[in-house]
């Protein structure tokens, strides 16, 4: 793997117009305030370094100081070690469990099957299905907390949220009765973080 030049001084995010994964990755950095420069890719050019940066020559791919980072997950975990302020993942080792085992349940049963390849239009129907039943039954929780992880937003809501802003295309519905879901969904699309971290092309998509 390459090493990044040490003469950055910000980081550097590569990122594209509509990735999902990526946006993750901006709207952890708009909410953690970060100053930070974007390289947008074009996935049927990429640059040269990127794939000397990113074995996988894949985006979001980001680079601090010495060091190249990639996969979503990774990455937001690193930035809310690195800048605990405002914290992300709690501190406690049971609840930073939980919240990983919710990352990986999002990545595996949802994320995977809507965005990335390999997967059958079956799998893509179940996976809309599962996202639009477990939002329902979430109804009673934001009933009852502001966020997935109580009342202080974590690195959950930062993981779901670029797919809730999502749903329209791609044709998931919320049913009428899940109030408080909607109101959960509107309060993150509210936030002067989100907004910022959304892209041209994922402002086009409501």
């Amino acid at each position: 793997m390459a090493t990044p030049s040490s003469k950055k001084t910000l980081m550097t995010l590569y990122s594209s117009n509509d990735c999902v994964f990526a946006h993750r990755v901006r709207f952890v950095l708009e909410e953690k305030a970060m100053e930070y420069q974007i390289i947008d890719v074009d996935l049927g050019n990429r640059p040269e370094d990127l794939a000397e940066l990113n074995p996988y020559n894949q985006v979001p791919t980001l680079v601090d100081r010495d060091l190249a980072i990639h996969e979503s997950v990774l990455i937001m975990e690193y930035l809310d070690e690195r800048f605990p302020h405002p914290p992300l993942i709690p501190v406690d080792p049971i609840s930073r469990a939980k919240v990983r085992l919710g990352l990986l349940r999002f990545d595996r049963d949802w994320f995977a099957p809507l965005f990335q390849p390999g997967y059958g239009a079956e799998q893509v129907k179940t996976a809309k299905e599962q996202i639009r039943s477990t939002l329902a039954g979430l109804n009673s929780i934001f009933s009852q907390q502001r966020y997935l992880f109580g009342d202080d937003l974590s690195v959950l809501d930062c993981a779901i949220a670029p797919l809730l802003w999502r749903m329209p295309v791609l044709d998931i519905s919320l049913p009428a009765a899940a109030r408080a879901t909607q109101n959960y969904m509107d309060r993150i699309f509210g936030m002067e973080s989100f907004k910022r971290s959304l892209t041209p092309a994922e402002k086009a998509m409501r």
